[in-house]
């Protein structure tokens, strides 16, 4: 499986998890897998997908983790860790965030992207280091997002070989 079917299995993964909503209007709704009968004010959790639908009607709003607090909590964590030190991200944190972001105003949209630009290189430097050093233990994989857990193997795999070849005939 390559690193955007993966990315895509998780993200149908996010968007079946139930979130928390606000119904700012009475809403029946009877389809399969989805039933749904709530009234102006009431707070429910349905399936993100369903959730976003309904969001971008204004018939929700979504009682969702404000990512733009998450975003610099996590460049905060990632700034005092060392050059080798990753901070713990959820697997699913890049999705969340891509997810929430698609909701903003491109005046906010773009400045959050700004913010995890930072996250992302500051991450994939280290990322790099410790591929190119080490095999990944299960204490840095728990560490990684899905997407980051591609990229490390992917540049540990490719190091690999790179070093084989050249010191090969030297052996």
């Amino acid at each position: 499986m390559d690193i955007s079917e993966l990315i895509q299995v998780h993200t149908i993964g996010y968007h079946l998890q139930d979130v928390k909503v606000n119904f700012a209007h009475d809403i029946k709704i009877d389809i399969p897998e989805v039933s749904i009968d709530a009234k102006h004010g009431e707070i429910l959790s349905i399936p993100r997908w369903v959730s976003d639908v309904l969001s971008s009607e204004k018939l929700v709003e979504v009682q969702d983790t404000d990512m733009v607090v998450a975003l610099k909590q996590a460049i905060v964590k990632e700034n005092v860790q060392g050059d080798f030190d990753l901070s713990t991200l959820e697997p699913e944190f890049y999705i969340k965030m891509n997810s929430f972001m698609q909701r903003l105003p491109q005046q906010d949209r773009d400045k959050l992207e700004s913010m995890l630009n930072s996250l992302v290189r500051k991450r994939q430097g280290k990322i790099i280091k410790l591929a190119d050093s080490s095999k990944l233990t299960a204490e840095s994989a728990k560490k990684l997002t899905v997407e980051e857990r591609a990229l490390f193997d992917y540049i540990y795999n490719n190091s690999a070989a790179f070093k084989k070849q050249v010191l090969s005939d030297k052996k």
